[in-house]
């Protein structure tokens, strides 16, 4: 492990780091609006720890930030509530603990700063971590949401209040017709193929699709969709939990119209 260093991400170096893979500041307009959202929320408490390989470079990162301001549409004020985990853009630094090493950092900044906890979000589908991970760290599941998503909670502090996910099919029913995309700059995987998208609505369905961007942790606590940060609606149903190709999502639109 001595060729891994884990480095805080700032306002000054995020830029030549990047983020999820994307590296180019002038090419990525999703990177540009991640780091944008990242400045917003940084004095708020949003850390974002990089795992780097003096011969791998960039090979992994936690993102993580005070329940208050959680990007998931969850309630846990009171927690440090991790947003994502990745490790291993290259085989060999995966199974080496490194993602371990991350979570035990999001874990004792919590602890120091007097926290009840920390709490994520999981899924055995695409886009999120799964909870093996967590459930070996003393982890445990609180609160379920569909289709697959699970709300996880290490306790410090057990007279508090366990978190909990929002009540998201109240918030579906503001979408009973049309066709709607949410999403947020949190994820900079949310910007890819939507206007590809939005014009295979309109010219393959006849539909003019309604593009919402989230603003900030308000409107994505908000969100009828427990991965928060994308979604995409069609007449009152949730068609995709994260984002998609503009292929994936032609094919479900015409199992949708058949």
């Amino acid at each position: 492990m001595s060729d891994i260093e884990i480095i805080d991400l700032t306002s000054d170096n995020i830029s030549g780091y990047g983020v999820c893979g994307y590296k180019d500041i002038k090419k990525h307009l999703e990177l540009r609006k991640k780091i944008d959202w990242f400045n917003d929320y940084y004095p708020k408490g949003l850390r974002i720890k990089a795992l780097i390989s003096e011969k791998g470079l960039y090979q992994g990162m936690l993102e993580y930030i005070p329940g208050k301001y959680a990007h998931r549409p969850v309630e846990a004020d009171g927690y440090m509530f991790i947003h994502c985990i990745f490790v291993g853009f290259k085989n060999e630094f995966k199974g080496k603990g490194y993602a371990s090493m991350l979570i035990d950092e999001c874990i004792e900044e919590a602890k120091n700063e007097g926290m009840n906890g920390v709490s994520v979000v999981t899924r055995k589908g695409s886009f999120m971590a799964k909870k093996d991970i967590f459930i070996k760290k003393g982890f445990v599941e609180v609160d379920r949401a569909k289709p697959d998503f699970e709300l996880l909670v290490l306790k410090f502090n057990e007279d508090a209040p366990d978190p909990k996910f929002k009540n998201m099919e109240q918030q579906l029913e503001k979408y009973k017709e049309g066709l709607f995309v949410l999403r947020s700059a949190q994820c900079p995987y949310t910007e890819k193929n939507v206007n590809a998208i939005l014009e295979s609505a309109k010219e393959e369905f006849g539909i003019n699709a309604t593009l919402i961007d989230l603003k900030g942790h308000d409107d994505v606590q908000d969100s009828p969709c427990a991965f928060g940060t994308f979604c995409i609606i069609y007449n009152g149903e949730i068609i995709s939990h994260h984002p998609i190709s503009n292929k994936r999502f032609m094919n479900i639109m015409e199992k949708k119209k058949k």
